[in-house]
């Protein structure tokens, strides 16, 4: 079936939703799918020449990091490890490098063990199976079902910020879901799903652009949204969110800004570096020094016994 692309906008009384808890989901697969066929952007991980391990960087890099920031350094890190085994072979300390001002650094560590551990076990081939996806390092739920989906067309629900939003308001009619995910929303998902794997895998990649691209936290775009006749959220008036208020990010003055300021410092260096460089970075030294110690407990700084610091080698 297919949908308007403008929803009508009048006073009269509305038709309720066309699905809602324990729907199938049947109405909302084809116009979401026929728009995203129509929509979808242009993006390096989505092509067949990105591969499993193309995708398997992306979904590292996109998360909590906008496409904006990622598309440069995933273009410099596939021409540099196009392969697993390329990133495995380097010290750790250089997908750190690499990893440049993307954000929580700690993702750069985990994709590299995860490059190592697929070296390994799967003779340098991203594993298509779920339970193989989920048993490398750094490979949670999420990762391990977007690469299961968007590289090997496997059905699973894919529930990342912008899916959950999008299942909210057409589903649940909420503006917003929960601040962390809940086992209500992992079987609204499965109950979504197309039974088909090729629909579903495209279901998959359908909603999350959806939810990047028109139902959005902020501004929506519901003249634009292929089920917008069909939204709870929209059919009920848009209620405000009605629930613990959500978390915002902060970044100027606190740990993670200093930690940023000193693995810059570590990255930029040749080789390790004094206390004395590090020291410049920040002028309050109590949470400078807890900043480092922070660093180099999550293995992301090594210390030497000279007192100097460098990315970790090995």
């Amino acid at each position: 079936m297919t949908a308007p692309t403008k929803p009508p906008h009048t006073g009269s009384a509305v038709p309720s939703p066309a699905v809602g808890p324990g729907s199938d989901g049947s109405p909302l697969h084809a116009p979401v799918i026929d728009w995203f066929d129509e929509h979808a952007r242009d993006l390096p991980w989505r092509r067949p020449e990105a591969g499993a391990w193309g995708v398997m960087v992306s979904e590292f890099m996109l998360q909590q990091t906008p496409v904006s920031r990622v598309l440069p350094v995933y273009e410099q890190w596939l021409a540099r490890w196009p392969r697993p085994a390329d990133l495995a072979a380097e010290a750790p300390g250089e997908a750190v490098r690499a990893w440049g001002r993307l954000g929580y650094p700690r993702r750069a560590l985990r994709l590299h063990g995860a490059a190592a551990a697929i070296t390994e076990r799967h003779g340098g081939d991203v594993p298509s199976d779920h339970a193989q996806l989920l048993a490398l390092p750094g490979i949670g739920e999420y990762t391990a079902a977007a690469v299961a989906s968007f590289a090997y067309g496997r059905r699973h629900a894919v529930l990342d910020t912008n899916v959950r939003r999008v299942f909210a308001r057409a589903v649940t009619g909420a503006q917003y879901p929960p601040n962390a995910t809940t086992a209500a929303e992992r079987r609204l998902a499965r109950e979504l799903l197309p039974p088909d794997e090729p629909t579903a895998a495209r279901w998959a990649a359908a909603s999350m652009e959806l939810g990047a691209l028109v139902c959005t936290a902020k501004n929506e775009s519901c003249h634009r949204c292929p089920i917008a006749a069909q939204c709870a959220w929209r059919l009920a008036g848009k209620p405000a969110h009605d629930g613990p208020p959500r978390r915002g990010q902060t970044y100027a003055g606190t740990d993670r800004q200093v930690r940023g300021r000193l693995l810059a410092v570590l990255r930029e260096a040749h080789g390790p570096v004094p206390q004395t460089a590090l020291d410049r970075v920040w002028h309050e030294p109590i949470q400078r020094a807890r900043a480092l110690d922070g660093l180099v407990a999550d293995g992301l700084v090594e210390p030497l016994a000279d007192g100097r610091y460098r990315l970790p080698q090995g």
